[in-house]
């Protein structure tokens, strides 16, 4: 009875009822703090810097011309190697063959998320390059030039968005380590090469990152496609995939 009692209060105490909301999403508000709030803040700092002056920042010329300086041709190979493998548009195979993978197991909450934050990716990229409409640098004469907007790096972007939805949609395995690993080598590889080239400022990779992770995460906020039950190979699909959440059938029922 007592205990009745306490509860009764407690419910009925504002501060209370912060507080123990506070206790019990501390992961997400966390995670959205870091993941989503502070790589749209850096992606809007950045913006405003190069909006005010297309020349970039103090620090981008500097780190081309270290980075150009090593320039041999076996670094040559890889570079324009590096920068092919990381195109958007080879992305696209790689994610319709994994959308394909979770269409054939039933898995709609991480097909609906992979589907979001690809397509979303690449929407923002081409929407913010026609309103920066900054040039690429012209520092030397680039083996693979580009003729499109450079703010912010649609490679940059892509390998984030490629490896934040793997990684996403193996957290429940032990396979996210693997993902992160060698996930985390492609995204630096990806940003040396456009800074190799000298098709990209530093500020148009860290911007395209700084984006991409925001999107990628804020998604899989949304979404939550980790929502899911670790299984072997030939058991059953989680049932989490194939129903909604409790909280997403009651706003459902709401509206």
């Amino acid at each position: 009875m007592e205990k009745v009692e306490n509860a009764n209060q407690e419910s009925q105490s504002p501060l209370s009822f912060l507080t123990n909301l506070l206790i019990a999403r501390w992961r997400s508000l966390l995670l959205l703090s870091i993941g989503v709030y502070l790589p749209l803040q850096v992606f809007e700092i950045l913006t405003v810097k190069i909006w005010e002056n297309q020349a970039g920042l103090p620090w981008d010329v500097p780190i081309l011309l270290a980075v150009h300086s090593t320039a041999n041709p076996q670094l040559d190979v890889l570079a324009v190697t590096l920068a092919t493998i990381g195109l958007p548009w080879t992305a696209m195979p790689i994610l319709g063959a994994i959308a394909l993978i979770l269409v054939l197991q039933k898995r709609w909450r991480s097909l609906a998320y992979l589907l979001t934050a690809s397509v979303g990716s690449i929407i923002i990229s081409r929407t913010a390059k026609e309103l920066m409409h900054r040039v690429r640098p012209q520092l030397w004469q680039s083996i693979a030039p580009e003729s499109s907007f450079a703010f912010p790096s649609a490679h940059a972007m892509t390998s984030i968005t490629l490896v934040g939805i793997l990684l996403f949609l193996t957290w429940a395995s032990s396979w996210r380590w693997l993902v992160l690993i060698f996930g985390s080598l492609y995204i630096i590889a990806i940003a040396w090469c456009r800074l190799y080239l000298g098709v990209h400022f530093p500020s148009d990779i860290l911007a395209g990152w700084m984006v991409a992770l925001g999107w990628t995460i804020g998604v899989s906020l949304i979404i939550k496609p980790y929502k899911t039950t670790a299984k072997s190979v030939d058991s059953d699909r989680p049932k989490d995939e194939t129903t909604l959440l409790p909280e997403e059938r009651k706003l459902i029922t709401e509206e």
